[in-house]
């Protein structure tokens, strides 16, 4: 069962900056499309980033195009959502997905593409 694991959120400032970490043990991602997903309290989760195995297409949501990055090294195995310019509507648990048709192509940020999730990491952004 391929096993994801986010870090690097926290507590920041509205203008701050976070970049969160996904990485898998015992499977190489490099194989994978990842896809950056968000969940606010009451609200239903939602894509904000997506980047191909092949790392040559990614996709943003348009409520982030110019504030966040996603970026993969799969050297490290490891996919980064680079978030810059924080916002208080930023505030969400933040999860990394897998989607094993992800390899090539353009990839997309619908929810069940993604087979594989992981447990999510807290970003808020406040005063």
């Amino acid at each position: 069962q391929l096993q994801l694991v986010e870090s690097g959120g926290g507590l920041v400032q509205p203008g701050g900056s976070l970049r969160l970490s996904c990485t898998a043990s015992a499977f190489t991602l490099k194989y994978y499309g990842i896809g950056w997903f968000r969940q606010a309290p009451g609200k239903e989760r939602e894509g904000v980033s997506c980047i191909n195995g092949r790392g040559d297409s990614t996709n943003y949501a348009d409520s982030v195009k110019g504030r966040f990055t996603i970026s993969r090294d799969n050297a490290k195995n490891t996919v980064y959502l680079q978030m810059n310019s924080l916002k208080p509507e930023d505030t969400a648990v933040y999860y990394c997905a897998a989607d094993p048709s992800g390899l090539f192509g353009r990839c997309v940020l619908s929810l069940n593409k993604y087979n594989y999730w992981g447990q999510g990491t807290q970003v808020t952004v406040s005063s």
